[in-house]
């Protein structure tokens, strides 16, 4: 089916049809990335999820001085129950669920979306995961776990997808000049999204908690309509260069670096190529040693230095008494919350430097350097220097971060940019498959341990070798990653059929390369206050680990 949306009054494209949103003279190209993080700052609520599932654990007795509980429950049964209480673990599902879809979305509706435009697509995600909170809403409210699951599990993952990979192929046409960095500037925004989003629910749900109810349903149902107007506007803003546009004074970098391909890879014949399950490899291994991390992150740094983190070196984990133990796990969470502001800082860091350096380099820097860090994790914590420990795993989320950022990029030098929103998104299976991965062999190894007697600094130790060891093997992959052979690449009168900005460079057309001007400014505050505040929030709570 044609993907435009055609005025049958007039023959003009529809408001969200493709050709509409092809810029015209005057144009400024830095209005696109606020489009971007508006929708990815939306969508990485998904990782501040976890905020909910305590109060939504408690949500029929508020108040009560234990849970209305009902012990011989079954899933199915907690799917439709309106007298007992969720369990966290029937919860924590709905993240799972809406993960799983946001790969297989991501690799199913890619193709679609290089024919619909990013606008339509944008419009379906901001849809499909505003949408979803709201039914999740309807879910506490009428207490239907099963609502919950199908809204911000099944609908929201479907946004989810959408949404993360609808700005790549937009953004990497109108920055060729500096792909890494503009996508590294929409993938942070996805890092970003529960930076801003956990401490607003949490502040919501305090706002509306009351002797009748966790305050929860309100916070969906406020949140979900927020993201469905951030995610429209974001979408709205959308706009595509015509075809052949080219920044004023730039010329591809082809001729000067064999990894950056001035042709185009059919969609249909990317997966056929080694290089591109070479790529998947390497976005596989590096999400699971990371996500293991982020998995334990808490529980490891407690286990590890105990006592010594409130100044009782001489105490472990397990003789401390329930002050001190809360100490500790207030600084854990401070643990966790700079670790996920380096992921996010990492997300723009390394994909501008790889602009420089290149793609496999900077992915060579991630595995070598992360290889080292991982092995040198259990000698840090085996002196006892917290602030090493902290260090080492700051710089490896960072990476982590780093990887999702670069990707894009690496695709677009590989395959080229007409199909590589698509591609992406048939590469990001490799994101759910170290979604399983990386926690469950973080969480064996970790129990194997725990269950030979192995305590303290040791615990993690064999943990942390085999995540080197992933790190080495994405190291061996990406050197194999070698420039595509010619046969791979589109004729150039079938690249140039059906995709604006698919032919070869022509010209600027009158908006060459943008620049500072006040509706950009505006735009970028609308994103950057927001991520601001975020941080400002983050570091605070950062804080205590250094006092």
């Amino acid at each position: 089916m044609d993907a435009r949306v055609v005025d049958r009054s007039t023959g003009a494209p529809g408001l969200l049809d493709r050709e509409r949103i092809v810029a015209r003279a005057g144009f400024n190209r830095w209005l696109v990335p606020p489009a971007a993080l508006a929708i990815h700052l939306c969508i990485g609520m998904s990782y501040g999820l976890s905020v909910f599932w305590l109060p939504l654990s408690r949500a029929l007795s508020v108040g009560q001085p234990a849970p209305a509980a009902c012990p011989e429950m079954g899933l199915l049964t907690a799917l439709v129950t309106t007298t007992c209480d969720w369990r966290v673990s029937d919860l924590v599902l709905t993240f799972s669920i809406g993960i799983l879809m946001l790969g297989l979305s991501a690799a199913l509706f890619g193709g679609w979306l290089e024919r619909a435009g990013p606008r339509k697509a944008g419009l379906a995600a901001a849809l499909c995961w505003g949408g979803g909170f709201l039914v999740g809403a309807l879910g506490v409210s009428l207490h239907q776990l099963w609502l919950i699951w199908l809204g911000m599990g099944l609908i929201g993952g479907i946004g989810l997808g959408l949404g993360y990979i609808s700005p790549v192929s937009t953004l990497v046409k109108w920055f060729p000049d500096r792909r890494g960095m503009a996508t590294g500037m929409a993938i942070m925004g996805f890092g970003g999204g529960a930076m801003i989003g956990s401490p607003l629910a949490d502040m919501l749900i305090t706002r509306f908690k009351g002797p009748d109810g966790a305050g929860v349903w309100q916070t969906l149902a406020l949140m979900g309509a927020g993201y469905l107007l951030v995610m429209l506007c974001g979408a709205f803003g959308y706009r595509v260069p015509p075809a052949g546009w080219r920044p004023d004074g730039w010329t591809p970098p082809a001729a000067k670096n064999r990894m950056i391909t001035s042709g185009h890879v059919h969609l249909r014949d990317a997966h056929k190529t080694t290089q591109f399950w070479l790529l998947w490899a390497m976005l596989c291994l590096n999400v699971s040693a990371g996500i293991g991390v982020l998995a334990l992150a808490s529980p490891m740094l407690q286990e590890i230095f105990g006592g010594a983190l409130i100044g009782r070196p001489d105490l472990g984990l397990a003789q401390l008494d329930a002050g001190q133990k809360a100490q500790v796990a207030a600084i854990a969470a401070g643990f966790v919350g700079l670790l996920s502001l380096f992921n996010i800082l990492g997300r723009f860091f390394w994909a501008t430097l790889s602009d420089r350096i290149g793609r496999k380099v900077t992915y060579a820097t991630f595995f070598a350097l992360g290889c080292v860090l991982y092995a040198a994790a259990p000698w840090a914590a085996g002196i006892g220097s917290q602030a090493l420990f902290v260090l080492f795993f700051c710089v490896i989320l960072s990476m982590y971060g780093g990887g999702f950022a670069t990707i894009p990029a690496y695709l677009a030098d590989v395959f080229g940019t007409q199909f590589v929103g698509a591609i992406h998104g048939r590469l990001l299976t490799a994101w759910s498959t170290a979604g399983v991965v990386g926690p469950f062999v973080v969480t064996a190894i970790r129990q194997a341990q725990v269950d030979a007697g192995v305590q303290g600094a040791a615990l993690y130790g064999r943990t942390l070798l085999i995540l080197a060891g992933f790190l080495a093997a994405g190291f061996v992959a990406n050197l194999l990653v070698r420039p595509l052979a010619e046969r791979w690449f589109m004729r150039p009168a079938d690249a140039t059929a059906g995709t604006a900005g698919a032919s070869d460079p022509s010209g600027s057309f009158g908006i060459g390369r943008g620049g500072l001007t006040p509706v950009a400014v505006v735009a970028w505050a609308a994103v950057g206050l927001p991520i601001l505040w975020g941080v400002w929030i983050t570091l605070s709570k950062a804080l205590i680990l250094f006092r």
